[in-house]
């Protein structure tokens, strides 16, 4: 299982899983310290839900300690200036 992350705006990347977009990444708070949660998109039963996750919301500090958490996925961020890049 590979993920990898697609940025759609500051804060915000679809999560897919082999291609396939399963979740969503968001920053929540006006300032920092900021929450990241990674929220799988179908309300599976525990068995069905895609590693690591076992609730469907998961919480993190900063978005790094979230990528560890998923095995350091590929990132395409949404930055204009300099094109795609990874984090």
């Amino acid at each position: 299982m590979t993920y990898s992350l697609i940025q759609l705006a500051p804060g915000a990347y679809d999560l897919l899983l082999d291609g396939e977009i399963v979740a969503s990444v968001v920053r929540s708070g006006l300032r920092q310290p900021y929450t990241w949660t990674a929220e799988l998109l179908e309300d599976l039963p525990r068995s069905k839900r895609p590693s690591p996750f076992q609730d469907l919301e998961h919480d993190f500090p900063s978005l790094e300690e979230l990528c560890a958490w998923l095995g350091s996925p590929k990132v395409k961020t949404n930055n204009r200036r300099s094109g795609a890049q990874g984090l």
